[in-house]
Formats: C-alpha cells, sequence, structure tokens
C-alpha cells in the first residue's frame, strides 16, 4: 500500500517526537504539520513544491520544552486557529512544563498562558491527549485535556477574554488517566467526547443542548474497563450512515464499536483485527481512493498494521514501507499536503528512542476524490461538522477532525475517494448548529472549501 518518501522531509532531525497536528499555521490556505518534539524542539513541516521545510520560528519550536500531545481549534473566533501543546515532564500527576496555547497576535505568535491574567489557569497536571470542543455550536471553540492523574480541564474564553477552565460547569471534571480523544457529534446532533482511559473505564459524554455532558459509557456498553486504551479513529465502519469507533488497547484486545441504534454499541472486531499490540495511533482513511476507508494501527516497537474492508469484512492489507517493525511510533496523522488528491501517511517515532519522521505516500491510481474544507462562520475550519456524500448508489460519511489518534489530530478536511465513480449526486455539510447546506452534482477531482451559510 505504502512507498517510502521520507527525503521529502528536507528538515527531519532525529529526536524524540510526538503528537502531529494538522493546522493552516501561516493563514495562506493551506495546511502544515505542527510535529510536538520532547526534550527537543517543535517542528512546523510546510511542503514547499519540492520538499517539507521547517518554518517553525523560535517561539513555536520552544525549544527545550517536553511536548507530547498538540492539536488546533479557534478559540477566539477570529477566523484564525490557535494551537494548543501539551507538556508533560512526569507519567502522571503534578508536572513542572505547563502547557503553551499560541494564538497569533500583532503579527507574531505568543503563549496566552505566559499572559499574567491567564497564568492561574494554567494546566500543571500531566496530560496526554488534546481535543477542541465547540459545545454550543458557534464557531468559538475550547480546549479539552485529558489528564493523567488529575482532573480534566477544558478551556475557553470567558466574557473578560480571560482564559478559563470551565470542566467543572460543563460536567466533564473527571479525575482521569486519560489517554486518547475524540469530539464529534456521535451519539446527539452536538460535539459528543469519547475517551479511551487507562486503568478504568472510558467515558462516553453525550452533549445535553445547554452546553453540558453526561458521561453514557456504560449504557452505551463502551466502557471497557479492564484494558488500557490508546488511540481513536472514528467511521462508518458499517455503511450504516452511523459513527462507529475503532480503538486500541495497549498490549490488550482492540475494539471495533458498532453503534446499533444510536449510543448502543457492540464489538465486531475480527481475531486479526483485535490481536493486542504496543498501540498508540489508530487512523482510519481512504489511503488508495477506493471508496472505503482503511484502518492504520501504529505500534511502537512492533510492526505497524493495515486494515480494509474486503467483501464484507475487515481484513488485513500489505502495508509496504509503513510496516517499520523497528520504528518507535509515538504518533501519526494525515492530509494531502502535495495537492494530489491522494492521502500522505506522516508517522512520528520516539520516547525509548530518538528516530526521524517518516512520510509514505500510496501508489498512484485512476480512483476519483473529492475534498470537502467547511467552515464557520468566522471562516476558520468547522471541525466537528458533517459531511455527506452520495454517489454510485452509496452514501460515505465523515467527521472534520477536531483531535483523534493519540496526541494527535488529523486535517479538517472529509476526504473521500470514489473507486472508478466520476458522478456525484451531492454533498451536504452539516455545521454543529445544525445549519445545512447542499451542493448538488459537484465535480470530481477537487477540493471545495464550504463557507458558513448566514442566511437561514
Amino acid at each position: 500500500m505504502f512507498t517510502d518518501r521520507s527525503f521529502l522531509l528536507t528538515d527531519n532531525p532525529a529526536q524524540l517526537n510526538y503528537g502531529i497536528a494538522v493546522t493552516d499555521f501561516d493563514d495562506d490556505g493551506a495546511f502544515e504539520l505542527f510535529v510536538a518534539g520532547f526534550g527537543g524542539q517543535n517542528l512546523v513541516l510546510k511542503w514547499q513544491g519540492a520538499g517539507f521545510a521547517d518554518v517553525a520560528d523560535s517561539i513555536l519550536a520552544d525549544f527545550g520544552r517536553q511536548a507530547i500531545g498538540v492539536a488546533a481549534g479557534d478559540l477566539d473566533g477570529d477566523g484564525r486557529e490557535e494551537i494548543y501543546v501539551l507538556n508533560t515532564d512526569t507519567f502522571g500527576g503534578r508536572k513542572q512544563f505547563g502547557d503553551r496555547l499560541f494564538d497569533w497576535q500583532g503579527g507574531g505568535w505568543r503563549d496566552l498562558f505566559s499572559l499574567p491574567q491567564n497564568q492561574d489557569a494554567l494546566n500543571l497536571t500531566a496530560g496526554r491527549s488534546v481535543a477542541w470542543i465547540d459545545r454550543y455550536g458557534t464557531g468559538k471553540y475550547g480546549c479539552l485535556v485529558a489528564n493523567y492523574g488529575g482532573a480534566m480541564r477544558l478551556y475557553e474564553l470567558n466574557a473578560d477574554n480571560m482564559i478559563a477552565d470551565v470542566a467543572v460547569t460543563a460536567g466533564l471534571a473527571k479525575v482521569t488517566s486519560g489517554r486518547g480523544i475524540v469530539s464529534l457529534p456521535l451519539v446527539s446532533d452536538r460535539m459528543d467526547i469519547f475517551m479511551a482511559n487507562e486503568s478504568g473505564s472510558n467515558f462516553l459524554f453525550r452533549n445535553q443542548g445547554d452546553g453540558t455532558f453526561v458521561d453514557i459509557a456504560a449504557i452505551a456498553h463502551i466502557s471497557d474497563p479492564y484494558e488500557h486504551g490508546r488511540g481513536i479513529a472514528v467511521l462508518d465502519a458499517n455503511g450504516d450512515g452511523r459513527f462507529d469507533i475503532v480503538y486500541g488497547n495497549w498490549e490488550g484486545a482492540h475494539r471495533l464499536f458498532i453503534q446499533q441504534e444510536p449510543g448502543k454499541f457492540r464489538d465486531i472486531a475480527s481475531q486479526s483485527l483485535a490481536m493486542p499490540s504496543r498501540i498508540r495511533t489508530v487512523i482510519a482513511a481512504d489511503f488508495d481512493n477506493d471508496g472505503y476507508e482503511e484502518l492504520f494501527f501504529n505500534n511502537i516497537g512492533q510492526p505497524n498494521r493495515l486494515f480494509g474492508w474486503r467483501e464484507g469484512k475487515w481484513t488485513a492489507l500489505t502495508i509496504g514501507d509503513a510496516l517499520e517493525p523497528r520504528g518507535l511510533g509515538t504518533g501519526a496523522a494525515v492530509g494531502d499536503f502535495d495537492g494530489d488528491g491522494r492521502l500522505e501517511l506522516v508517522i512520528a517515532h520516539g520516547e525509548s528512542g530518538a528516530q526521524p519522521l517518516s512520510l509514505y505516500h500510496t501508489i498512484a491510481n485512476s480512483n476519483s476524490w473529492l475534498r470537502i474544507l467547511p467552515l464557520t462562520a468566522q471562516g476558520a475550519p468547522a471541525r466537528g461538522a458533517i459531511v455527506t456524500l452520495v454517489a454510485g448508489g452509496r452514501q460515505q460519511i465523515r467527521a472534520i477532525d477536531a483531535g483523534s489518534g493519540y496526541l494527535c489530530q488529523m486535517e479538517p478536511v472529509a476526504h473521500f475517494g470514489l473507486g472508478k465513480e466520476t458522478q456525484i449526486d451531492f454533498v451536504e455539510v452539516r455545521w454543529l448548529d445544525g445549519k445545512i447546506f447542499r451542493l448538488a452534482a459537484p465535480a470530481v477531482n477537487q477540493l471545495i472549501r464550504v463557507a458558513y451559510p448566514l442566511s437561514a
């Protein structure tokens, strides 16, 4: 499936790397890779036509910190995403290095936590993953931090434009051993939250429509209390129009939970898919544009795995160069950075040894594709929006990623492979406030930016 193109990463030091987030760092309409560097430097890798170059300034590089998790979202509603970087210098509990929340101000990046009015809100608990939550559907996002050995944090701007932790108000201030997070309209029409935990039950927080959440993991049959969760991905795994959840358990059985009815799940993972491993990130994406998403499992110190939907079941696929049997995988992300309509896979390595990043392409083919980038009313990526495509008698659905994998965040684009189909019936975008826009018969093989519909 994959071929090694790591030579295109022209600035690629061997260091301890962890999470990767895909965001438009310089507001030029193209997406970059933000890579969390642990003890070294953060990287911002920009595609420049012949390769990726590191364009991070000294503020974003933040040399000598211990960054692991990263995700981007529009905190202040200015149409440009802020970048939350989670630093963790201890396994659990209180830590020394606080997190960063980078905001573009007056021609440069600034850490909002460094401002005097925000320092009391600084997270000093060891954390793992980060995701962005628009709990009201307004286009302004908050940042949810899965802490380890301490209460979860949900950071938003208050009426005085100060950072405030509203996790208690939202019903999210649980003390956890939190690992992976995904946030999307999963069991309601608003952004819900699924969190995979270690040494305890998972959380499935249903959005109650008033900005508060209630945990329904137990009644949804997805609590999995005796395993140790890591990476998570969301997809419609059986084509019934509902989102399902696939996630990895550290050295335990991996899960593929089908949503049989709203808020009720059942694990259907095959023996090969469930086989335990030292799992890190899990990604669902259509790498070969055949119209069906693949499942990529990134492991640390063990071969990576790839599964595809073949003849009505999930089957192990030949992964090619991305096998990485000796790779120390810590995070991974996808995006179409070179604009050829095929997703690239970037894998970070580290934790137990310094290794450079890896970059993989799929072999070129003639399959059609379409890419949809929904925007908020403010002009930022509408993370959490739902995109539906109907073509050739089939429906595909995607959620615009707000944080996933493990420590990571994918590109905020709905990428659809179409196989040999060249005619699309329609594409529908549903925003978090319920607004809907339908695009009839768009041409294939293009990226379409869809503005928020200002009129009813």
